[in-house]
């Protein structure tokens, strides 16, 4: 078989290769007309109403009618890339902001640069600079967790000082301690008042006799901000911050309205007045032909209070509410220096009348047994300042304070004459070094005088010896950046007490910041505190209860480690803030009042085991950008136990968990807002006698507010241009919660003149206002007007 092949005829493949290069070249042609057919969007997003302000990041960026946009980042830069040329509506949104919209022209094949300036929303409360670590940071960079609240959310729940204001902070509890004089402290985490640490735009003047009484000395309306560090702090601010430190930072003068008041009246007949007023001092410049220069801006407030009304809802024979007449005027002093430099000065004065007691007690029934009262006449000077050094290039910082406290005092007849005089002082140097290392160098002395009329200060013959401790210290602290996300604060502090001798502290920091939304902070650190009995433990002072000093009582000192997460979640429509943290505090040598071993006594020592406060706690905060409502939710749970010998127990007066809330809603269009606060407390154990009939475990129960507050302002013209007129009213205690009306122990004998009457009293119980866990003020409204001048 014979094969053969055919070959087919050959076409020229050239013109191929033209139609497929033609096509090619018209793809290309085209593709390069419609980029020039397009164009990019860039800028820079800043805040505070100025293009130069501070930038915020994270706004949503979209051309309106389009599905172009994108969102800015943490330094506010955004680009939006391949936007066809035409005119557009520009809009930016971020929650806390006002929504920006601008019309703007895109054309072909350029890049169209802004810089674009949104306004703060008034309607959301803006993370505030903080000083956690005594240096200004924004509160997602401070290594430190530092919780800050505002005047904003002070004002959801009116108040006329501090201890009445932090009632809706989670994990801070107002605690009264005392049934008849209505004596209080404030505790964190579950602990004992004196543990906390109040300082005065960082000045530790709130201290000892101030812890008593000073608190609601303390009158809302010269509060700039309260921020709250929970865990020891010792490292920075010395003895007393073992559970934390609540930093009352007032107000600055340049930053004050020029005319402001705030009063309010309640059902009670309660009676609270703020008032302030700002100016300016200016002196004549050198040459005459110009303008005075000013050099000063001041403050100045006066706060005062008035309740005068006898109550007796549960008809024990003894006030519900201690009477009160008290007044605080403070002023603020901020000074233009020529280098730029800080300098500041305010003092405070503050007196108080309170009377406790029997609704039939007089004046000249004080200090005697036939009507009982606890009548306490406070006077209290306090005096701080901080100067920055002018070294150039350099922060160098000196502080200082000082502070004085008279108290004159009798609960029924027992006389308490006290008198306590604190000074402070502090330099800090802060040096960066290497790029990474942020340093604070500091120096403090702290000198504390106390002089009263029990043994703790006088001989057996009853010859004044006055206390005189004093407590000088150096420390250092090092913010490490070791990582873009990763910070570590290393600090430590060698104090020398002339009553207790060397003491040492040191504390650790740890900050991740997985992402822009999320944050894990690790702290570790020791706390001390030197015990004043006498200032700070209202009991050893009222009722029959006999004080035993059981030996001479060393100085406490605690461990504590704290783990916290941080995670935002925003989008167009809301913003979420969720909190959670884990405690774990351990104390040695603490001071702990014992009821218990025998009921006709209150013994001190220092504990023999150790205590141990542990729990968690998870707060939330949510805001939405289209609905005028803001949810705040907090919630703790802890364990504060004592362990000696062996045996747990559960320590007086901490509860189990606590949780607290607010709500917020604006109807725009009436330029009205409603606020729904409270707190839930769950139960403590309280001091109680053997055969005692009251409960040794307290109720669960609730204190609930709700105000409404209505705003009369006029942007145009006429009176209230620029001085906006708030009529605020609602009900406080709600649900009229108080404790049982025997919650005092035999009222109708507080001499004790009765006690021995085997029928009546066959357990011999003696008079005792020391079961106090809530307060017996019930149920009342509250009417009120604010007003300010820019």
């Amino acid at each position: 078989m014979n094969s053969s092949v055919t070959m087919l005829p050959q076409k020229n493949n050239n013109f191929g290769w033209c139609v497929i290069s033609i096509l090619f070249l018209q793809a290309a042609s085209s593709l390069l007309l419609g980029q020039n057919l397009v164009g990019n969007i860039e800028g820079t997003l800043s805040a505070n109403g100025s293009p130069t302000g501070s930038p915020t990041g994270f706004a949503t960026v979209r051309l309106v009618g389009t599905k172009l946009g994108t969102k800015a980042d943490s330094a506010g830069r955004f680009r939006i890339t391949n936007v066809p040329e035409g005119t557009y509506t520009l809009e930016v949104r971020r929650l806390g902001l006002q929504t920006l919209k601008q019309v703007i022209r895109v054309e072909a094949a350029q890049t169209l640069v802004l810089n674009l300036a949104l306004r703060e929303d008034k309607r959301v409360t803006e993370k505030l600079v903080v000083t956690g670590t005594w240096r200004e940071t924004l509160i997602s960079d401070s290594p430190v967790m530092v919780e800050t609240y505002t005047p904003a959310f002070l004002k959801k729940n009116p108040a006329a000082c501090l201890f009445d204001a932090l009632q809706t902070v989670n994990g801070v509890r107002p605690q009264v301690n005392c049934n008849v004089c209505g004596t209080g402290d404030i505790r964190i985490n579950g602990l004992p008042g004196p543990y906390t640490m109040i300082t005065l735009d960082g000045m530790p003047i709130v201290s000892g006799l101030a812890t008593v009484y000073g608190l609601s000395g303390i009158p809302s309306a010269m509060i700039e901000r309260v921020e709250i560090v929970k865990g020891p702090a010792s490292t920075l601010y010395g003895s007393e911050a073992v559970a934390g430190i609540i930093n009352v930072i007032t107000k600055a003068p340049q930053r004050s309205s020029r005319l402001a008041f705030d009063v309010f009246s309640t059902s009670w007949l309660e009676h609270n007045i703020d008032a302030s007023a700002k100016f300016t001092l200016s002196a004549p410049d050198s040459d005459r032909t110009l303008p005075a220069k000013p050099f000063a801006t001041a403050l100045v407030g006066v706060n005062y209070f008035n309740f005068t009304n006898r109550v007796d809802n549960n008809a024990d024979g003894m006030m519900d509410m201690p009477l009160q007449n008290r007044l605080s005027a403070f002023t603020k002093w901020t000074f233009n220096r020529e280098d730029k430099g800080e300098a500041s000065f305010a003092a405070r004065y503050v007196y108080e009348d309170r009377l406790g007691g029997q609704m039939n007690w007089q004046p000249e029934f004080r200090g005697g047994d036939s009507v009982y009262g606890e009548s306490i006449y406070t006077n209290r000077v306090e005096l701080l300042g901080a100067y920055q050094l002018p070294i150039p290039n350099e922060r160098v910082m000196v502080r200082g304070s000082f502070n004085h406290h008279h108290q004159n005092s009798y609960y029924g007849t027992t006389f308490y004459l006290a008198t306590q005089q604190v000074a402070f002082g502090q330099l800090t140097w802060e040096k960066t070094l290497w790029d990474t290392h942020q340093f604070l160098f500091g120096i403090a002395t702290r000198y504390n005088f106390y002089q009263d009329n029990t043994p703790a200060t006088n001989d057996a013959q009853g010859r004044p010896m006055p206390q005189h401790i004093a407590l000088p210290g150096v420390f250092v602290q090092d913010e490490i950046a070791l990582a873009q996300d990763h910070t570590l604060l290393l600090s430590a502090r060698y104090d020398y007490s002339t009553a207790h001798g060397s003491i040492f502290t040191p504390r650790l920091n740890y900050k991740w910041s997985a992402s822009n939304d999320d944050i894990l902070r690790l702290s570790a650190g020791n706390g001390f505190r030197v015990v004043n009995l006498f200032t700070e433990d209202h009991a050893a002072l009222t009722g029959a209860r006999q004080v035993v000093i059981a030996e001479a009582l060393r100085p406490e000192t605690s461990w504590n480690v704290n783990v916290n997460y941080s995670k935002t979640i925003q989008t167009d429509a809301f913003a979420l803030n969720l909190d959670a943290a884990l405690f774990y505090t351990y104390f040695t040598n603490k001071i702990i009042p014992d009821y218990d071993t025998n009921p006709e006594q209150i013994i001190y020592q220092n504990l023999r085991g150790y205590a141990v406060s542990q729990g968690a706690s998870l707060s939330a905060s949510m805001s939405f950008s289209d609905v005028p409502l803001t949810l705040n939710i907090g919630a703790t749970a802890m364990d504060v136990f004592d362990m000696e010998d062996g045996v747990k127990t559960w320590q007086v007066l901490s509860e189990r968990w606590s949780g607290t809330f607010a709500v917020s809603y604006a109807v725009r269009e009436w330029n009205v807002s409603v606020d729904y606060t409270g707190s839930v407390i769950g139960p403590m154990r309280l001091p109680v006698f053997p055969n005692d009939p009251r409960p040794e475990i307290s109720p669960v129960y609730s204190l609930q507010n709700i105000q409404i507050t209505k705003k009369f302002e006029d942007d145009k013209e006429g009176f209230l241009a620029g001085a906006p007129l708030e009529i605020y009213g609602g009900v406080k205690n709600l649900l009229n919660y108080t404790p049982p009306a025997n919650a005092i122990m035999r009222p109708f004998d507080p001499f004790d003149k009765r006690v021995n009457d085997a029928v009546n009293n066959p357990y011999g119980f003696t008079f005792d206002p020391t079961y106090a866990y809530a307060p017996f003020q019930g149920i009342r409204a509250f009417l009120g007007v604010r007003w300010h001048w820019e």
